[in-house]
């Protein structure tokens, strides 16, 4: 009876100190490093665990009982169609709006415009795959809006994420790319390359949310996490890396 009564102390211990897993979009890869970095330190009994990948392929995965105990979108559609159809445990909360902007590895994009891409220098343009990463559809919007869809189809590569896209750029398999601001903003980016700020009036908004999911409403560092989110620190962290904040 000794023996087993240890055993399901040890088995609860266990439980309470399992990771909390976070669903994130992958602009956000710079910027919740460190957050993360920030909330470990007030907070090293709980342990966080961060996937970084596309806002739609995550909502996927949580439809279908991937166990994420909070889903990061970079487009608050998504985390919404998840509250409607039951799989929130927390109301959407808005946390960015972001901006896209063209970015190299090795040209001044800083003096490019997106009708710079018309020259066929750019033989290949990195964006993400609009069917599931909301970047990639913003790319696609801008270009439509700017007449050049048609023109750059043929030369476009498709990332299957923003981070992924910026990989492209970084590896050569592009010459430029459209990317998130937040990832052009990260030191160690700026250091490599340079960007041009796409007009947000080429595209619809960019405003970004999550959600404590169904799976995470249990879970105590679920809750802890998303107030830390909304904290100060948290805010400095968001403008620095070029997010505009709700109120803002």
């Amino acid at each position: 009876m000794a023996t087993f009564a240890l055993s399901l102390v040890l088995t609860a211990a266990q439980a309470s100190e399992a990771p909390m897993r976070i669903a994130a979009a992958s602009d956000l890869r710079f910027a919740l490093e460190e957050i993360l970095e920030t909330f470990a330190a007030d907070h090293p009994e709980h342990p966080v665990e961060i996937v970084y990948g596309s806002s739609g392929r995550f909502r996927s995965q949580i439809e279908n009982g991937a166990p994420f105990d909070l889903y990061f979108s970079a487009d608050i559609a998504y985390p919404r169609a998840l509250e409607e159809a039951g799989h929130a445990a927390s109301e959407v909360i808005p946390y960015a709006e972001g901006r896209i902007v063209l970015w190299s590895d090795g040209l001044d994009a800083s003096e490019l415009t997106l009708d710079s891409l018309r020259d066929e220098r750019f033989r290949r343009i990195a964006i993400a795959n609009p069917r599931h990463a909301p970047y990639g559809a913003r790319a696609r919007e801008a270009l439509i809006a700017s007449g050049l869809w048609e023109t750059l189809e043929p030369r476009l590569v498709f990332g299957e994420n923003i981070a992924h896209t910026m990989q492209l750029v970084q590896s050569g398999a592009a010459e430029v790319g459209i990317i998130a601001l937040a990832l052009a903003r990260n030191p160690a980016m700026l250091d490599r390359g340079s960007y041009y700020l796409i007009d947000e009036a080429l595209h619809a908004p960019l405003e970004q949310g999550f959600i404590i999911t169904r799976h995470g409403g249990d879970h105590p560092t679920a809750k802890l996490f998303a107030e830390a989110m909304q904290s100060p620190e948290a805010r400095d962290i968001m403008r620095a890396y070029g997010f505009v904040l709700p109120g803002e």
